[in-house]
């Protein structure tokens, strides 16, 4: 069967040397904050979008700068089903909250790399590596 991809885009936020991630109701596994496209939404208006969406905070729109792309198995999906996420860094305004879709908010390190998606393993190594993250 042909791999299908998702097509999302994520925020790679940073703080103390920890990485941003949410957990939605009734999930077990942390997520990068972000979602797919809608419409003929840009990457930077899709970002804006779900992050409000998600974190209730507003991305500063000149602070945006791609980081990388990864794309891998799509967590709890058929096995052609594949993600493939543009991250992207940005500063934003206000205070991170859990959302109506958001059970849970955390600050992680390296150490949770066996409990996440096959995307969040690639992004939390490569910060890693980077020595961006603890």
């Amino acid at each position: 069967m042909k791999r299908e991809y998702i097509d999302k885009v994520a925020l790679v936020y940073l703080k103390n040397r920890r990485m941003l991630h949410t957990r939605s109701y009734g999930k077990d596994t942390f997520f990068t904050p972000g979602g797919k496209r809608e419409g003929n939404e840009t990457d930077a208006e899709t970002l804006i979008r779900e992050i409000k969406e998600e974190l209730d905070v507003d991305i500063l729109p000149d602070t945006i700068s791609y980081y990388k792309t990864f794309a891998a198995h799509a967590h709890g999906k058929p096995d052609h089903a594949f993600v493939r996420i543009k991250f992207y860094m940005a500063e934003f305004t206000g205070q991170p909250q859990p959302t109506s879709e958001i059970e849970e908010i955390a600050y992680l390190d390296f150490s949770v790399y066996d409990t996440l998606t096959e995307t969040g393993k690639l992004i939390v190594k490569d910060l890693k590596d980077n020595n961006l993250i603890d």
